[in-house]
């Protein structure tokens, strides 16, 4: 078939693939009657494609079925801890080691059980799992008799209920972690089995470090060709381009660094092609941008007040001539709060909570690439600079209208310019909570 119909069946075809692509990205587990399910669909429809794909060019398997879709990913950089899993709830909070633990134990002991489980069974078979040797001598201990252990295994549920793992039959989690109730789960046993995503079981690693165990579960064979270590490095530099918000270039090896300068079109090119990502090339690295703005967990502007001191404190380094250190991002933030509190939430402007409030912005700033923590300071890293806007000033109000802070920006690139545009965005927004 030709002409303009076939034209519009090819462009439609691209699109569903890129729509399932970037839904792998985004949930690597996706189920059939979960919040995906449109997305999941496509991903069926056009699998055999997307495995291929993914196969080639960065070492990840996709299995499919009729109830899940679950792509195998492992990240491009395996000391980076700055996405951690999140609670299934509006607070979204970081999970913990306690909790991390938590979920292999829960993981482990719903692959031995039945096809439904209450949640007090599953805490007593928590219980008994972690009375092991190894996890006391770590330090690792539940009895689930607090209140606040219950909550962390309230949140491992909650995890598994988004995931799909477990599908809710009777009760909440809430009447259990009060003492007043239990809960009723369907275990789905399919989507189970497609949790693990490393590449050899823990049973099977003998290394005995953290970070050799972690290489290990991850490594695919042994790099013994140069066509071996070739594909190896095209892999990390295509995860990292995909997972990661800015690859720089002396955070590589020499051996990576002069293949991605000779590979760097071919590779950018083929992600852009299966998810619509744009190359951001600079002398300092490579960003691969969204222009969608929804392929990310950590965004940034965000609207409300951790999102507007985040964003003047961006500034506020990014015009920095060397590291700074927490404490005087601290004494900034109250120099902010005098300017800009109006437009803040009551407890950002109580006196002490600086220097939360500086941790929350350092932890965005790091996760995405624009800031580093050194034993110096805070050092800017180069990505920052696109935040080095003016001032912010407050505009007289026109009539009828709230006063709001406008930022202006001194750059001129189209880039810039369209983040600055955003950054005011984001700034006009917070006066929504006061």
């Amino acid at each position: 078939m030709s002409g303009p119909l076939a034209e519009v069946l090819d462009g439609q075809r691209q699109a569903d693939l890129q729509k399932a692509a970037r839904a792998l990205l985004k949930e690597p587990l996706l189920t059939a009657d979960g919040p995906y399910a449109d997305e999941f669909r496509l991903v069926r429809r056009h699998a055999a494609e997307l495995r291929e794909w993914f196969e080639r060019n960065v070492g990840w398997a996709l299995r499919t079925d009729a109830d899940a879709a679950r792509l195998r990913k492992t990240p491009g950089t395996l000391t980076d801890a700055t996405h951690p899993a999140r609670e299934a709830a509006r607070s979204a909070l970081p999970f913990t080691r306690r909790r991390y633990v938590l979920l292999c134990l829960a993981l482990a002991a719903l692959e031995r059980g039945e096809s439904q489980v209450a949640l007090g069974r599953l805490a007593e078979q928590v219980v008994l799992a972690a009375a092991d040797p190894e996890l006391v001598a770590a330090g690792i201990t539940f009895t689930l008799e607090r209140r606040d252990e219950r909550l962390d295994l309230a949140a491992v549920v909650r995890l598994l209920l988004r995931l799909g793992v477990l599908r809710r039959v009777a009760g909440d989690e809430d009447a259990y972690v009060s003492g007043a109730g239990d809960v009723l789960y369907d275990v789905r046993r399919r989507v189970l089995a497609g949790m693990p995503a490393s590449l050899r079981g823990p049973s099977m690693v003998e290394a005995e470090g953290f970070e050799e165990r972690l290489t290990e579960m991850t490594a695919r064979t042994a790099l013994d060709s140069d066509e071996l270590r070739f594909r190896a490095i095209r892999w990390k530099l295509t995860r990292v381009l995909l997972d990661d918000p800015v690859l720089y270039y002396d955070d590589l090896t020499d051996d990576e660094l002069a293949y991605l300068t000779r590979q760097r079109g071919f590779i950018t090119a083929r992600i852009n092609e299966l998810t619509g990502l744009v190359p951001e090339v600079r002398a300092e690295g490579v960003a691969m941008v969204d222009p969608l703005d929804d392929l990310t967990d950590v965004r940034m502007p965000e609207q409300g007040t951790h999102g507007h001191i985040t964003l003047l404190l961006a500034g506020h380094l990014a015009r920095a001539t060397g590291p700074v250190e927490p404490e005087e991002l601290a004494v900034r933030v109250r120099e902010l709060a005098a300017e800009h509190g109006g437009f803040w939430s009551k407890s950002a402007r109580e006196p002490g909570a600086e220097p939360e409030l500086v941790e929350k912005a350092l932890t965005k700033l790091v996760a995405l690439g624009l800031a580093e923590r050194t034993e110096r300071g805070v050092v800017p890293r180069p990505a920052l600079a696109r935040y080095a806007v003016g001032e912010p000033v407050v505009r007289e109000p026109e009539p009828g209208r709230a006063r709001r802070p406008a930022t202006t920006a001194k750059t001129a690139t189209t880039a810039q310019t369209a983040k600055a545009a955003k950054a005011a965005q984001a700034v006009q927004n917070t006066q929504d909570e006061r």
